[in-house]
């Protein structure tokens, strides 16, 4: 099998409506340039772009749906949501929980794209992210996670998840820029 990255976009889609959610939505659009750069180079590899969101436990609704009420929500939410929607040749998966991979068809969809490593980009770092690294690396997939496509409220639970990510998980933690040989092929 050909060597096959996926990028999944985690939890991007956001209502920041909770407590620390404004110091989270000011660091996720932060992260938004290099999630577009990072978007734009698996486009210009024809790897797939994967978003991974919860279902702001609405379960009746769809990814559009997301998409509308943070629109509809004004403020930093509208400029993610308007600048990170997904396109018609993206992949999207709703979440119930923290993991990417707990209760969803993910695993599934992984396989189907023949997906043999994993990039781990939006947020939060510590929560969300952190949690799809450890499903990622128990699936033995090698996970890379852009240091500056993450955030989390703060900066040290940022700088503490990737800690863990790289020592515990043996995820490999770098810039955008540092890895543009490998991520994509």
């Amino acid at each position: 099998m050909a060597q096959r990255p996926a990028l999944m976009i985690l939890d991007m889609i956001n209502l920041f409506d909770f407590e620390g959610g404004s110091a989270l939505s000011s660091a996720a659009l932060a992260c938004v340039p290099r999630l577009l750069s990072l978007r734009d180079r698996f486009d210009a590899a024809s790897c797939p772009v994967i978003y991974v969101n919860d279902n702001f436990t609405r379960w009746q609704g769809e990814f559009a749906d997301l998409i509308a009420r943070c629109i509809d929500s004004g403020g930093d939410s509208a400029r993610i949501a308007a600048a990170l929607a997904p396109r018609g040749s993206d992949y999207y998966v709703l979440k119930p929980k923290h993991s990417a991979f707990q209760a969803t068809a993910l695993p599934v969809l992984l396989g189907k794209l023949e997906v043999d490593r994993v990039v781990l980009a939006g947020i939060s770092a510590d929560s969300c992210i952190l949690a799809t690294a450890q499903d990622a690396k128990m699936r033995e997939y090698p996970i890379w996670v852009p240091s500056d496509a993450v955030a989390a409220i703060s900066k040290e639970r940022k700088e503490m998840a990737l800690k863990l990510m790289d020592l515990s998980l043996q995820a490999r933690v770098d810039s955008t820029f540092a890895v543009r040989q490998t991520f994509p092929p």
